[in-house]
C-alpha cells in the first residue's frame, strides 16, 4: 500500500533528477499497473507539466518507434528488455531517432554493452539509470547528468533527495563503505504495508533503535565513499557452487560484451556434485552466428575464471530451447521460471 504523498513526491524527484520540463514529451512503454510506468512515467509528467505518450496497451516495440517519430518524443523510459526490442526495431527500419534528449532505464542492472548500443542509436540521449521497487514508490537511486562516465555505467547513482539508505549483513549490522550486503531503504517513499498481510509487512519493514522504519530490498549492493550505489544482484539469485558464492550479474555483463550475444540471463541449476552450477539463457544478435558452448565457456574463462563458466547453455528465440524470455508485466526477466525450465530440461536429458 503506497501513499499519495509518496508517489507524487517520488514522481517529482525523478523528474527533477532527469531535468523534465513542460516542453518535454515522454514516451512511456512501461505499463501503468507497474510503479515504473505509473510514478516515473505518468506522475512524473504531471508533476513536471510535461506531455506523456502511452504508445500501446501492451508493449510493442514497433508502436514505440511509431510514437517516437509521430510525436517527436524527447524522453524515453523502459526496462532493458524493452530497449533491446526497440533497438532491434530501429535496426530493422535502418533509422535513428534524433529528438530523444533523455531517457530512464530501470528494472534490473543494465549491461554496459547495452548502454553503449543505446547511446550509439540515440546519439543525443542522456540516459539515466534508476533503481527502485514498488515498495519504495518506484525510484530510490538514480544517476544524474553531472555524474562521471564510470559511475553512469557501473552504478545506479546516488539516493534521491529525502531518501535514506544503508547496507547491512545477515545480522542487520551496518557494513562499511564498499562492502557488499543487503540494501535497505527508508524515507517518505516507503510503503505503508502489504494489503491484508500483516505477517509479510512485519517481515519486510523493520524499525531500528532510532525509530526509523527500513525496508529490506532483497538486493545485494555496496555504497562507496562518494555515495554511489552498485547493485550486484538479488540475494536469492546468488549461485552457491560447492560452497562458493557466484554472482550472476558479472557473468551476464561479460556475456553481453560478446560480439554475437544480445541478451543473457544467468541462473543456478541443481547439480549432484556442486549443489548448483551456472546455466546461461542466451539470445544471439540477429544475423550473427551462434557461438558454441566451448566459445561461451572460453569467453568467461578469459576474464572471470573457469568456475564461473556456464555448464549449461540454452538459447532463446524461434525454434530454440525457449521461444522468448519469460518476463513480468513490467518487462523483467523471470529467473524463477528460467530455473524451473532449466532444471526440467536437465532432468529430461538424464531420463532419456
Amino acid at each position: 500500500m503506497l501513499s499519495h504523498f509518496g508517489i507524487i513526491n517520488n514522481g517529482r524527484m525523478c523528474g527533477a533528477r532527469l531535468d523534465i520540463n513542460p516542453d518535454d514529451i515522454i514516451c512511456c512503454p512501461p505499463p501503468l499497473f507497474h510503479a515504473f510506468g505509473l510514478v516515473s512515467g505518468l506522475i512524473c509528467s504531471l508533476a513536471c507539466g510535461a506531455t506523456i505518450v502511452l504508445p500501446s496497451r501492451d508493449f510493442d516495440a514497433s508502436a514505440v518507434v511509431d510514437a517516437l517519430i509521430r510525436y517527436g518524443c524527447t524522453v524515453l523510459h523502459g526496462v532493458p528488455t524493452m530497449f533491446v526490442a526497440i533497438l532491434q526495431q530501429l535496426q530493422h527500419r535502418k533509422m535513428k531517432v534524433k529528438t530523444v534528449r533523455a531517457g530512464m532505464v530501470g528494472g534490473i542492472k543494465v549491461a554496459p554493452s547495452l548502454l553503449d548500443e543505446i547511446q550509439a542509436t540515440f546519439s543525443s540521449m542522456d540516459l539515466r539509470i534508476i533503481y527502485g521497487m514498488t515498495e519504495t514508490s518506484a525510484g530510490s537511486f538514480m544517476t544524474a547528468a553531472t555524474d562521471p562516465a564510470r559511475e553512469k555505467l557501473e552504478t545506479v547513482g546516488k539516493a534521491l533527495p529525502h531518501v535514506q539508505a544503508k547496507v547491512v549483513d545477515s545480522q542487520n549490522h551496518i557494513l562499511p563503505r564498499g562492502i557488499r550486503g543487503e540494501l535497505c531503504i527508508a524515507g517518505y517513499l516507503l510503503q505503508k504495508g502489504y494489503y491484508k498481510n500483516e505477517e509479510k509487512t512485519a517481515e519486510a519493514l523493520v524499525r531500528d533503535e532510532n525509530d526509523v522504519i527500513w525496508i529490506h530490498t532483497g538486493d545485494e549492493a555496496s555504497i562507496d565513499e562518494e555515495r554511489y550505489c552498485r547493485i550486484t544482484g538479488r540475494i536469492k539469485d546468488i549461485i552457491i557452487r560447492g560452497g562458493e558464492n557466484i554472482y550472476p550479474t558479472e557473468i551476464e555483463e561479460r556475456l553481453m560484451e560478446h560480439p554475437d550475444i544480445e541478451q543473457a540471463a544467468i541462473v543456478g541449476l541443481k547439480d549432484d556434485k556442486y549443489g548448483e552450477v551456472v546455466a546461461a539463457f542466451l539470445q544471439s544478435l540477429p544475423q550473427h552466428n551462434r557461438p558454441s558452448l566451448n566459445d561461451v565457456k572460453d569467453w568467461i574463462w578469459q576474464v572471470l575464471g573457469r568456475h564461473k563458466a556456464p555448464v549449461h547453455v540454452f538459447w532463446v528465440g524461434p525454434g530454440e530451447s525457449i521461444g522468448q524470455y519469460p518476463v513480468t508485466g513490467s518487462g523483467k526477466i523471470r529467473k524463477d521460471v528460467l530455473r524451473e525450465i532449466g532444471n526440467n530440461m536437465i532432468a529430461g536429458q538424464e531420463n532419456n
